[in-house]
């Protein structure tokens, strides 16, 4: 029996919820497609009438998974543009590495993408991208454009490690896991404030 076209977006987007959940939780090649069917209620065939693969739908759902997040964080702030300090206090906080099932897909995914393939690869980048311009527009203007390049990769970076290290260590030594990620919270922060203080020191210098 056809289902009607508002029913097949309905099931398009229930596969989708199920799988982001289910890849972040028990990881991509921990996860089947007839599960990711069961958890959203519908058959194996179904699924495939949406997703020509599995690679297609980890794709779709990697997507999936960091627009909910984003727009969520974007409904939270409302009008006011967090600072970078504040990014980084959510991009390292505890919430952001014990939440699996809804936390940020590149943290729970990143080790298994090289194993993807090429499309997956590119949502990856793509997120990476979209993560690193936000952190880019919340720096201070006075920081060179190239500057603020190289700290927001290297905070979104060095953000998916910590939190795989927290993560990995966190049942054997809650202390040590909660180490990882406010030391390098910490280290990116001050990173930060050097440029920028540099940068002011320098054009000061220069009016002088």
């Amino acid at each position: 029996m056809r289902v009607s076209k508002k029913k097949a977006e309905e099931n398009r987007v229930a596969l989708l919820r199920a799988a982001s959940q289910l890849f972040r939780q028990r990881g991509i090649d921990g996860v089947g497609v007839a599960e990711v069917a069961k958890a959203a209620g519908l058959t194996h065939g179904a699924l495939y009438a949406h997703f020509p693969s599995k690679d297609a739908l980890v794709a779709e759902a990697f997507s999936y998974g960091f627009e909910r997040n984003l727009a969520e964080a974007q409904a939270s702030a409302g009008d006011r543009r967090p600072s970078f300090e504040e990014h980084l206090a959510g991009l390292f906080s505890i919430e952001a590495r014990d939440k699996l099932e809804t936390g940020c897909p590149m943290t729970a995914s990143a080790s298994e993408i090289a194993r993807q393939g090429n499309d997956v690869s590119a949502r990856f980048a793509g997120v990476f991208e979209e993560v690193v311009t936000m952190l880019e527009e919340s720096l201070e203007e006075v920081v060179p454009a190239a500057k603020r390049r190289r700290l927001a990769v290297a905070a979104v970076a060095a953000q998916i490690g910590a939190i795989a290290v927290s993560r990995a260590v966190a049942k054997a030594d809650k202390a040590l896991a909660d180490e990882v990620l406010e030391s390098t919270r910490k280290t990116i922060s001050a990173a930060c404030k050097v440029e920028t203080a540099s940068v002011r020191e320098s054009a000061l210098r220069q009016r002088e």
